[in-house]
């Protein structure tokens, strides 16, 4: 597919000073004054590794949920960089759903469990899902605070739900995967790893995991 020479040059500009300076704001400024996710979403099909790069750079800011589909096709993209900016992409999406209260609370949630309060990320999280019981992603970090509560079965059940409102979240596979490994089920841990990659392909130290951990039960059969 040809780029369109009067448009690339512009957006890899941008992406080019966002590099250097780092600012957020002007690049997301001028990446909406000049650009249309449907004009960023052709171009992550251009030939040039520089144009997809600045593409998914411009729409792990700029698209919602309704464009989740451009990312899991360009975490299978040639080039690395393009990969590493759509999985980064992803995740800014899964945070982004829901009103601007429900990302507030999620991010109190998640600084909570970056500073190892467990419990109360518990507690948020509850909160917010009982405002928002369709945010996938408040499922997926209660999950992740039971995890580490040892609470593996509260775990898998939260997982489980985030996965069934999206199922496309590998994260929340890969969470439900480590859970029933501690339960001591190998089947359910690999049918839930194998998930993961089967969508992020990309995650190499979990597929070199699984590989190890499919020997290992098959030597036990």
């Amino acid at each position: 597919m040809t780029d369109d020479h009067n448009t690339v040059p512009c957006l890899v500009l941008f992406y080019t000073k966002y590099l250097k300076n780092n600012d957020t704001a002007a690049f997301i400024c001028n990446i909406a004054r000049f650009y249309t996710i449907e004009t960023l979403e052709r171009l992550t099909f251009s030939e040039r590794d520089e144009v997809r790069r600045s593409a998914a750079l411009a729409l792990g800011f700029l698209a919602d949920q309704s464009e989740e589909a451009i990312f899991y096709r360009l975490l299978r993209d040639k080039d690395r960089t393009v990969r590493m900016l759509a999985e980064n992409g992803i995740r800014a999406l899964w945070t982004r759903a829901g009103s601007d209260a429900n990302r507030q609370m999620l991010r109190v949630a998640m600084r909570l469990i970056s500073a190892k309060q467990y419990e109360e990320a518990v507690i948020k999280t509850s909160e917010l899902i009982e405002h928002a019981p369709q945010f996938a992603e408040a499922w997926n970090q209660r999950a992740i605070a039971h995890f580490a509560l040892k609470q593996y079965r509260f775990s898998v059940e939260d997982g489980c739900r985030a996965l069934k409102l999206n199922p496309y979240h590998y994260a929340a596979a890969l969470g439900v995967g480590h859970a029933y490994l501690f339960l001591g089920n190998i089947t359910r841990a690999i049918e839930y790893l194998e998930l993961a990659l089967d969508v992020n392909p990309n995650l190499e130290s979990v597929r070199q995991n699984l590989s190890k951990l499919v020997r290992q039960f098959k030597g036990k059969l």
